[in-house]
């Protein structure tokens, strides 16, 4: 046989194997295609605008004259190249809050802008941002109440029908990544209380908008994780116990919440909603209030870098524009994240695991940059993974990340590095799922080691990253590590 056609069958034979490959099997519950893609934009921008913007309410009482709504200048677009140039890949706007006032003529309300005399009645906030949104190439999603302090029919089986026709014509406006139900109800002691048909809502939604995610306590697609700040447990399972729940009053308690459930039959990841400034709507006597940078990089790390997405409330201001300090303090954070994430430390290490699945899921897998290629280990415990490098680095984050297309299994793993001949232990952390960022003490060594302690199935790595983060103060950094080892 000539050369030539012997490299050709050998080529063949090893795409062969490659193809016919035994892959490692799914572990319990999985996220949908929708699911993954949303958690891989890690960051988006929620905008609360309506009355509340205008009389500095937070939540408004549903009696106020639709007139009070006036944006000066409303540049939708504005707010939506903002939220791209500073990184965020979809916008989330509060198409109706619990006042009931709709930013869109909705047919089933009279307490919408079309009964107002901004644009003497004929504009639409919502139109407006779906069409900003497409052009910026940005995701776009809406927050619809199903609290209304205005519908007289609110507090009878009526007001079900009349929420679900208002969710058809919101959803009329075009594809939505995700829906954001909110499970707020009644208006405290005496006041009218609602009982929600979470059945049919979802239904809705699912045969509108199949590709949409629906956010609440409970999901079903994603949840709230228990808390306004942006902290996600330090153990956050993306699997949730949905049983015997709903959201609201109903819900499961802001601890389950944060942490998720270990090996639960529903995937429903956690979202972390926090806002730039103390309120959600804008005020005037804030702006000088915004959160720092630091601020910013911390809440990142427990949320992005605890399993979550994080969701940032930048609201509109009366003129119908993103305020000019909450933009530049955006740019600000973008910045400091490209210069935290821009190189990783470990490029050009070599990768060496104790063990493997089989060859195809190797150790260099975690540093070619490809999601969907990973090093699945042999074993569900007492695996390693190595990095040694070309010299010493020094850094002071360790980035890693499950394959969770085939869920989530980790549950204890250490880091360990070794300098001067040396292996001392670095990090301990529980849960990794989509992504853990670990801040660790500034740390020059010439190979890292990470050991999985504990795990529900073989661990499947596809990325193992370390950075340098020079701008969160080193003060700032020992406190939130400490709170963070608090929370173990």
């Amino acid at each position: 046989m000539e050369l030539v056609d012997k490299l050709f069958m050998t080529a063949l034979a090893i795409g062969l194997a490659s193809c016919t490959a035994k892959v490692p099997p799914p572990y319990g519950s999985v996220p949908t295609a929708e699911q993954l893609e949303w958690q891989k934009m890690e960051m988006n921008m929620f905008c609360h605008f309506g009355p509340n913007t205008f009389t500095g309410a937070e939540w408004g009482s549903g009696a106020e004259r639709e007139n009070v709504f006036a944006p000066a200048d409303l540049d939708c677009r504005q707010w939506a190249s903002t939220a791209r140039r500073a990184g965020f890949k979809g916008l989330i706007l509060t198409a109706k809050h619990h006042d009931g006032f709709c930013l869109w003529p909705n047919p089933e309300s009279r307490h919408t802008v079309a009964q107002s005399s901004w644009r003497d009645g004929r504009g639409d906030v919502l139109n407006e941002f779906m069409e900003a949104c497409k052009s910026e190439g940005l995701k776009a999603g809406i927050y619809i109440s199903p609290w209304d302090r205005n519908d007289p029919h609110y507090g009878s089986e009526a007001y079900n029908n009349v929420y679900v026709k208002t969710l058809r014509s919101a959803l009329s406006y075009g594809e939505i990544f995700e829906l954001w139900f909110d499970g707020a109800n009644g208006e405290g002691p005496g006041g009218k209380r609602q009982r929600y048909d979470w059945t049919l809502f979802r239904s809705t939604v699912r045969s509108l908008r199949p590709g949409a995610l629906m956010f609440s306590d409970v999901g079903p697609d994603c949840r709230w994780v228990g808390d306004e700040a942006g902290v996600a447990g330090e153990t956050n399972w993306s699997s949730l116990d949905t049983c015997g729940f709903e959201p609201g009053l109903g819900a499961p308690p802001p601890d389950t919440l944060m942490t998720g459930n270990r090996g639960a039959g529903a995937w429903v990841p956690a979202e972390c909603d926090v806002s730039i400034r103390p309120g959600w709507f804008w005020k005037a006597s804030e702006t000088s209030l915004l959160k720092s940078v630091n601020d910013l990089l911390s809440i990142y790390y427990t949320s992005v870098g605890r399993n979550a997405l994080l969701l940032l409330n930048v609201p509109p201001d009366t003129s119908g524009r993103i305020d000019r300090t909450d933009s530049l303090r955006l740019m600000e954070f973008r910045a400091a994240l490209t210069a935290i994430f821009s190189e990783n430390l470990a490029s050009g290490a070599k990768a060496e695991a104790t063990d493997s699945y089989s060859r195809l899921f190797k150790a260099d897998n975690v540093l070619d940059g490809d999601y969907d290629s990973y090093w699945a280990a042999g074993k569900k415990v007492g695996s390693a993974l190595e990095l040694i490098f070309d010299g010493p680095k020094t850094f002071n984050r360790v980035c890693i990340q499950e394959y969770i297309p085939l869920g989530q299994r980790v549950e204890a793993f250490t880091v360990e590095v070794r300098h001067e001949g040396k292996w001392t232990k670095l990090s301990e952390a529980s849960t990794i799922g989509y992504k853990r960022i670990l801040l660790v003490p500034q740390t020059t060594a010439d190979a890292l080691r990470v050991t999985f302690d504990s795990a529900l199935a073989e661990p499947l790595i596809n990325n193992l990253a370390l950075y340098q983060d020079s701008i969160l103060s080193q003060d700032f950094a020992q406190r939130l590590c400490s709170a963070m080892n608090q929370d173990k």
